[in-house]
């Protein structure tokens, strides 16, 4: 009886969680798309849309009672300043937290989530970047669009590793989002996120609880660096908060 009720408990906080993202994201809608058309002529990257898109994750984030994500660290003063924002992956629920930081960022995605109807049309009027995975044209134009919001004034954020790491471990860092960094002549912003591994588990749609800190680390700067050693910096600035905060997690219980 008591395994039943737990079932039906986590069925039922799963169901309003995305209930309260999807409502959301429809709600939103004609806003950001509108703000998009309208306000071409003078907010071309739609900072303002892109910031209402991302205020329906921190909604989502804030409105479920099995998660207490918080956000560490000092955040840019100028919202405006671009950064190539770097982060590690663990799960779907990156994005969430993700959302909780004070400042626009456009993303970079496979192309496949800007096909999804709703979200994916609100990742299009918010000036998302889309790849395609293997394809290195896609790459080069995707690099190339993300070069575009940089030199608009608007920090791009990207996942080094591709995907989501199924251990503990960090995969091995690709090179675009430092080669990009390098080219623009930008810093690297790294964000470490610890404790989203289960808030959604690898293909589940449950909701478990979690307990997650994304903390805002130190900027990298590019100019005069060479890629592999801006990768190295920010690699083990990622890897040192990572095992920081999940010793402060251990010690808390």
């Amino acid at each position: 009886m008591a395994q039943l009720v737990t079932r039906v408990r986590n069925v039922i906080a799963a169901i309003w969680t995305w209930f309260v993202l999807v409502a959301c994201l429809v709600l939103f809608f004609p806003f950001i798309v509108l703000w998009r058309v309208l306000a071409w002529p003078f907010d071309r990257m739609n900072y303002v849309g892109g910031r209402l898109f991302r205020l329906a994750g921190a909604i989502c984030v804030w409105l479920t009672p099995r998660w207490h994500f918080s956000v560490r660290g000092r955040v840019p003063a100028d919202p405006r300043h671009p950064y190539v924002v770097v982060a590690n992956h663990e799960s779907f629920a990156d994005m969430l937290i993700l959302c909780l930081l004070p400042w626009e960022m456009k993303w970079l995605s496979k192309v496949e989530i800007m096909w999804v109807p709703v979200l994916g049309w609100l990742m299009w009027a918010a000036r998302d970047v889309g790849v395609k995975r293997g394809r290195a044209s896609s790459a080069r134009l995707a690099m190339a669009a993300c070069r575009q919001r940089l030199e608009g004034r608007v920090s791009v954020i990207i996942f080094p590793e591709g995907t989501r790491s199924p251990t503990q471990d960090l995969l091995p860092f690709k090179d675009g989002a430092f080669r990009l960094a390098i080219d623009a002549g930008v810093p690297i912003l790294p964000v470490a996120i610890h404790g989203t591994r289960h808030a959604i588990a690898r293909h589940d749609w449950r909701i478990n609880p979690a307990t997650a800190i994304v903390e805002v680390l130190e900027p990298i700067p590019t100019d005069g660096m060479q890629l592999a050693e801006v990768k190295q910096r920010t690699r083990a600035a990622i890897v040192d908060a990572r095992e920081r905060l999940r010793a402060s997690s251990v010690v808390s219980h």
